[in-house]
């Protein structure tokens, strides 16, 4: 028996460790939901206790139903004919078993369906379906789309869309890119128009849409003539009619298990969610902070399945009469990939609790008790949306970037087999490679971060962490470590903000990002060797690497070379 909960230790660690407790306070209503609804947890131990059972269930079935069909969905995934997408019977039979689990709704309010749960654990979720079948979390992860009816949309939107979805009786999408704007949605095109009576209606196109065959649709759409930027955009919800047409699905590298759409809207009546013109500003904005989450969930999910996949090659491939893992350069190359297995989980569940925190201070500043809203609410609301501003492309960042390494290194480990169709690592390259695109790309993800960076926005974070360590054994050696790095990072902000040239800025952006995340995510994993001293390996393996990488990036920032840019320039142009 498999179960991809139990069976990870990281992922067991992770959530005994969890810092949850006043998410849970507030999203429980100091536990006065149990007076309602028979599932709400009595106190924060009963919350934990229904998260692990929950998540054992979900691990049973990643596990021992969905990662045995992942090959055969793989191979044969959807099909397309005459307009209609049908999924493979595996994959229903997939989302049929995740249904009967009760788990299509897990963030949910339960009055709709859901469970309330926070998106920490929805994320742990994600992880381990993406490690079953990295396709499969792209149906299951789209949960998101609900989440933003629920946030944004109207009561009557709530109480028609949410319970549907709660149940699985439907699916969603987020139909956002067009064919001349990928990442630039400002340049979106795609009309929304009313006519006499006020009812809108949407005439267009997009393309890759993940699940575009779906039955509900988020659509970001032109609302407002005569714009062209993100204020004349706003937010639609339709639902699949006739008059929504799959043009075609893609043929892609990975990912076989969905489909990904292009879509022509002629003329489909749609719902306006929320207010007008807040479509991008607001309402995308937050849909993609949520999206990164899973999708950062879903490369950690690939790479811990790759991880596993080589490690167990390695230990059972003789050469030269011993298991090729006995070879430093084999057992060098594991090491470093549990490494950034580890570091990318630690910031992801670090980013899932702001990302909770951020949620339920902002699910009071918008209630309609104005009353509740203290200083020290509007305080820690605005604290930790900066927060988790800057810890979310961090983290996509980071986690994608690391499982596509983990997956390169697993096929480099099976050597001549691993490129060969009839194993799994070759299915994890592919499917892992759209991680760092999709979502915003990874340089997008610097974009997103370098200003949090600039503003020191982990530096109350960076201070509390490095507070709460010893200052001697090994731990103590390596946070002195950390700190001196912390000290250059200042000074490299400094000398970057004084130069007072955007370009350069820009320029440099990776390299103060990637500096900050080593900085973070080391003392992350300091923290956890102190709960924990069999991590200290970890931490010490992870900062030691790290503080290599630091200096490299510190080094190139301090050149104070003035015509680096003209030389990149040069490079590109010979």
């Amino acid at each position: 028996m498999s179960n991809f909960f139990s069976d990870n230790q990281d992922l067991v660690f992770t959530l005994k460790n969890l810092n949850l407790q006043e998410v849970m306070e507030l999203k429980e209503k100091n536990y006065t939901e149990i007076q309602k609804f028979d599932t709400a947890p009595e106190n924060y131990e009963d919350a934990l206790d229904s998260f692990k059972r929950i998540l054992t269930v979900v691990g049973e079935i990643s596990g021992e139903r969905i990662a045995p069909r992942s090959r055969q969905v793989d191979e044969e995934g959807p099909k397309f004919e005459n307009g209609v997408v049908t999924y493979h019977p595996l994959t229903v039979q997939n989302m049929n078993d995740l249904r009967a689990a009760g788990v299509m709704g897990v963030m949910l309010p339960r009055e709709y369906g859901g469970l309330n749960f926070p998106t920490t654990i929805y994320t742990m979720m994600t992880e381990m379906v993406s490690r079953a079948d990295g396709s499969l979390q792209n149906l299951f992860g789209l949960q998101d789309i609900a989440e933003t009816i629920c946030e944004f949309g109207s009561d009557e939107q709530k109480a028609k869309y949410l319970p549907r979805f709660a149940c699985g009786e439907a699916d969603g999408s987020m139909d956002l890119t067009e064919p001349d704007s990928g990442s630039d949605l400002q340049s979106v095109r795609l009309k929304a128009s009313q006519d006499a009576d006020g009812n809108w209606y949407l005439d267009g196109n997009k393309r890759f849409i993940t699940n575009g065959c779906a039955k509900i649709h988020l659509v970001l759409a032109r609302s407002e003539n005569g714009t062209t930027d993100g204020r004349g955009l706003s937010m639609f919800i339709c639902e699949k009619c006739d008059e929504l047409v799959v043009r075609r699905i893609e043929h892609k590298l990975g990912i076989h298990g969905v489909a990904t759409a292009e879509l022509q809207y002629n003329h489909v009546p749609a719902e306006l969610c929320g207010k007008r013109k807040f479509g991008l500003i607001r309402y995308v904005m937050s849909l993609m902070n949520g999206a990164r989450v899973a999708i950062s969930a879903q490369a950690v999910g690939i790479a811990e399945a790759a991880y596993r996949e080589a490690r167990q090659y390695a230990s059972e491939r003789f050469q030269f009469k011993q298991s090729i893992d006995k070879f430093p350069a084999i057992y060098d190359m594991l090491a470093k990939m549990k490494v950034k297995l580890a570091a990318s989980r630690a910031l992801l569940y670090e980013t899932t609790t702001a990302v909770d925190l951020r949620s339920v201070y902002n699910h009071i500043m918008d209630g309609p008790d104005k009353a509740a809203v203290t200083p020290e609410i509007r305080e820690k609301a605005k604290y930790y949306t900066e927060l988790a501003a800057t810890l979310t492309p961090m983290s996509k960042a980071l986690s994608t970037e690391a499982a596509n390494q983990i997956c390169y290194d697993c096929i480099q480990i099976h050597g001549g087999t691993g490129y060969m169709h009839d194993f799994d690592a070759e299915r994890y390259y592919r499917d892992v490679r759209i991680t760092n695109i999709y979502e915003g790309t990874t340089q997008l993800q610097v974009v997103a971060a370098i200003g949090g960076v600039m503003k020191r926005s982990l530096d109350l974070e960076i201070g509390k962490l490095m507070g709460a360590l010893p200052n001697d054994g090994l731990v103590g050696s390596l946070k002195a470590m950390i700190k001196c790095m912390h000290a250059k990072q200042l000074k490299a902000v400094e000398f970057v903000s004084a130069k007072k040239d955007p370009e350069y800025h820009n320029l440099r952006a990776r390299n103060l990002v990637e500096n900050e995340t080593f900085i973070f995510v080391g003392l992350l994993m300091l923290r956890s060797a102190v709960q924990d001293e069999k991590r200290e390996a970890l931490a010490e393996r992870y900062i030691r690497d790290a503080v290599f990488d630091f200096e490299r990036n510190y080094e190139v920032i301090m050149s104070n070379d003035l015509t680096t840019i003209e030389k990149h320039r040069d490079v590109i142009d010979y």
